[in-house]
């Protein structure tokens, strides 16, 4: 009996008591499960951006009359989102604000929480099931930010030197698994 009760004290069992908690430390860090019952609801609203007041009128070439600007924010896209990784829905639109920049806005979004969520402007298709989980970094894409919550209605300002017809979908990614929680095709209006 002493002989058993020494190898469970002996140095190969500290050491493996080490390993088990580091490695469950490292786990812990890496997978963050607690965030899966922890919700962050936002609520912003649309911006309404207005043309800047010093800029002069631009001028028409000649026979043609200049159009106005448009007085408020208009849609260029939008679509409904797909589950994929995790349950997800809600409405994604594609808005070009008057002074002529863009917002990719999730609306009524629910999701999952998870480590290291970003909201992706891409080129790939939505696909549904295990077949759309892994394509969007695959081709083009622009990372618009850290998702501000998984839950509630948010923008996410559009960078000027992106050009909006070369993107067609949103995804909901988790850059640390590499992985669409959720994704929209973007059918322009």
């Amino acid at each position: 009996m002493g002989r058993a009760r020494g190898a469970w004290c002996g140095p190969w069992a500290a050491g493996a008591l080490l390993v088990a908690v580091v490695a469950g430390g490292f786990g812990l860090y890496w997978f963050q499960p607690w965030r899966l019952w922890q919700d962050e609801t936002v609520r912003e609203a649309l911006p309404e951006v207005t043309a800047p007041a010093s800029a002069p009128p631009a001028e028409a070439p000649s026979g043609a009359t200049a159009a106005p600007p448009p007085a408020g924010p208009t849609v260029l896209a939008s679509g409904e989102l797909i589950s994929h990784e995790h349950p997800t829905s809600g409405t994604v639109t594609f808005v070009r604000l008057a002074d002529g920049s863009h917002v990719v806005r999730l609306e009524g979004l629910d999701t999952s929480n998870g480590p290291d969520l970003r909201v992706w402007l891409t080129d790939a298709p939505v696909k549904e099931g295990r077949a759309g989980w892994h394509v969007f970094d695959d081709g083009r894409y622009v990372s618009l930010g850290r998702l501000k919550g998984n839950k509630g209605s948010q923008n996410y300002p559009v960078p000027e030197d992106v050009d909006p017809s070369r993107y067609t979908s949103v995804s909901i990614w988790c850059d640390r698994f590499d992985v669409s929680f959720g994704a929209a095709e973007l059918a322009r209006a």
